[in-house]
């Protein structure tokens, strides 16, 4: 009787830890931290290029030198075209600015607006991590990976929820549906081109959007040269603002 009792309870043992790590590993918001740190390292910086393409095939480019820290601070620079040459942006939380030579202060700007045009607005072009704006409300398993459905933390965030879709074996998303508060969506994201960058940084090269409020057009943005790098605090302010092209 004892030893069906023992069996029966180291049973029940294995039944709960097994249940507790799949439990674990099937976390949403663990899932999407991970996610995170496989797109972007803690502090790092990179090149990319910003390509924006019209229904009548007109492609207009940008190319930006950008620092990234933590969770929730990302400052860029343009180097490209001439037009653009020397503008910054700078997001620290949901709060962003831009700056232009020879206009003084920086200005205020916000998630929906666009520094480039085109279908990327200014909450991807400087994306922070997305646990920090974002909790997975729900996990589905399917055979081609985790599908994590997240829900806006704030209110002033550019999507109400996204759908992102993840490779299992990476860690990596492969497509975000980006929806607003009616649940209409308003865009679709592609992750393309796995690279191996160096250093530990295996991300996707290419970042592809579309979207049914802009039939035709497509927007593109290229990663290069991302790598780690110590960055100061002070780099993330409003007076360091004119001078982030002097970190390259």
């Amino acid at each position: 009787m004892k030893k069906i009792i023992i069996i029966a309870l180291l049973s029940l043992f294995s039944l709960i830890t097994v249940s507790s790590i799949t439990a674990f590993a099937l976390d949403g918001n663990e899932i999407l931290r991970q996610v995170d740190r496989n797109l972007n390292p803690e502090s790092f910086e990179m090149y990319r290029k910003l390509i924006n393409i019209e229904p009548d095939g007109t492609k207009k480019e940008f190319v930006m030198f950008s620092v990234k820290k933590g969770k929730e601070k990302i400052a860029s620079v343009f180097i490209s075209p001439a037009s653009e040459k020397g503008r910054s942006t700078l997001r620290i939380g949901e709060n962003m600015w831009l700056y232009i030579p020879n206009v003084g202060k920086p200005l205020r700007i916000t998630s929906l607006q666009s520094v480039t045009g085109g279908v990327f607005n200014n909450s991807d072009i400087m994306r922070v991590d997305y646990n920090s704006e974002y909790n997975c409300e729900k996990i589905e398993t399917t055979d081609k990976g985790h599908t994590l459905y997240l829900r806006a933390k704030l209110k002033n965030v550019a999507y109400e929820t996204l759908t992102m879709f993840i490779d299992s074996e990476k860690f990596l998303p492969y497509k975000i549906e980006a929806y607003a508060a009616s649940g209409m969506l308003i865009k679709n994201l592609y992750f393309k081109n796995i690279k191996d960058f160096g250093d530990g940084v295996v991300r996707p090269a290419i970042i592809e959007t579309d979207s049914p409020l802009y039939k035709g057009y497509k927007s593109y943005i290229v990663f290069a040269k991302v790598k780690n790098r110590k960055l100061a605090d002070e780099i993330f302010s409003l007076n360091y603002m004119q001078k982030i092209d002097g970190l390259r």
